[in-house]
């Protein structure tokens, strides 16, 4: 018994160091097998894992997740980039046309000048007046000479900037291809990486019954409540009184609103969101747009202390700023947490905080 038992727990070490592996994931405690405990269970319904076999699940399921809200973050980030370059592409190929356009009608004006001169003779204005006997002509031709010649130098100006403007569009236009398919490669990976983070969780997840779900689910509330009271017995928000502006109230009314609407990875409403679609959303809704992705809003918005925040400001969570809610008051944020679970309210402190900022600053 002995030999299977250690059999069996080495064949779900290897399968779990395969599992994290497959992922990209950084090494972490395997998850252990299901082993039955009569201590908190009724009898003839012994539990499959212990609590502290299911914290181990539900430890790495959330390092699961926020692996996958990391690369979602990428996903995001290349897709506006994407959709950015794809307008630089339309506004230059329009320029190209019209370049090309422009360059055809200064060589018909150029063509027109040329037939002129053929039909006086073939010689150029200036010769034509010094063969000229009548005074006054000659005088009136004078004039009629210097706009030519300052029409001419014009146009040939013209159509060399012209010429030079329509090379530099077309290198632009070649630039902004080239980015705009680094930028698809860059979501490809990243969507990848997504899928398999969140296929992975869900697999764990898939282990376990209904009543262990359930538990899943409690001992997930019983660690945010346990950061929650936590942060709140630090005194982080003890002089916390600032009042929403007129615009942050209307981001936390947008947000708020959305209430029980479903994770979707990429997503940016008006059905579903991900963590950082909802509070761009909201902030869109607000008048003020801003960045799409939580690592975004986190590097370009102005940032402020905890103790001076207010309703409809950004809390960005974890060292890669991987996730962001928005604050609601009362130490309170909305957010959308992950997939399988709804944008909710949860306490602000539930996770790792790394900082505040304020989009309307």
């Amino acid at each position: 018994m002995n030999r299977r038992h250690c059999a069996t727990a080495a064949i779900t070490l290897v399968c779990a160091l395969a599992l994290l592996t497959s992922t990209g994931q950084a090494s972490a405690a395997p998850v252990p097998e299901p082993s039955p405990s009569s201590s908190s269970a009724p009898a003839g319904s012994p539990q499959r894992y212990s609590n502290a076999d299911l914290e181990k699940v539900r430890e790495q399921i959330d390092l699961l997740y926020r692996k996958a809200g990391a690369a979602t973050d990428a996903y995001n980030l290349a897709e506006e980039q994407t959709k950015k370059q794809s307008g630089e592409i339309v506004k230059l190929a329009k320029a190209i046309v019209d370049g090309q356009a422009r360059i055809a009608a200064l060589k018909d004006r150029a063509g027109a000048q040329a037939r002129e001169q053929y039909r006086n003779g073939g010689l150029p204005p200036g010769a034509q007046l010094a063969l000229s006997n009548d005074p006054k002509l000659f005088l009136d031709g004078i004039n009629k000479v210097r706009q030519g010649q300052q029409a001419s130098k014009s146009l040939l100006t013209e159509l060399n900037q012209t010429q030079q403007d329509l090379e530099t569009y077309t290198q632009d236009a070649s630039a902004n291809w080239e980015k705009l398919e680094a930028n698809r490669v860059k979501q490809a990976k990243a969507k990848k990486k997504i899928n398999a983070q969140i296929k992975a969780a869900e697999k764990l997840e898939s282990r376990l019954e209904e009543k262990e779900r359930d538990r899943l689910r409690q001992l997930e509330q019983d660690a945010a409540n346990e950061a929650q009271t936590a942060w709140l017995s630090s005194g982080a928000i003890k002089d916390v009184s600032g009042e929403a502006s007129e615009a942050g109230a209307a981001a936390v009314a947008f947000a708020t609103a959305q209430i029980g609407k479903p994770y979707v990875w990429g997503a940016a409403g008006p059905g579903s969101y991900d963590c950082s679609g909802l509070t761009s959303q909201a902030w869109l809704a607000a008048k003020r747009p801003i960045p799409r992705t939580s690592q975004e809003q986190w590097r370009l918005l102005p940032r402020i202390d905890v103790q001076d925040m207010r309703p409809g400001d950004l809390i960005i969570y974890h060292a890669d700023a991987s996730h962001v809610g928005m604050y609601v008051g009362d130490g309170a944020i909305v957010h959308s947490p992950r997939p399988g679970r709804n944008v909710t309210l949860a306490g602000a402190g539930s996770m790792k905080i790394l900082g505040v900022v304020r989009p309307d600053k």
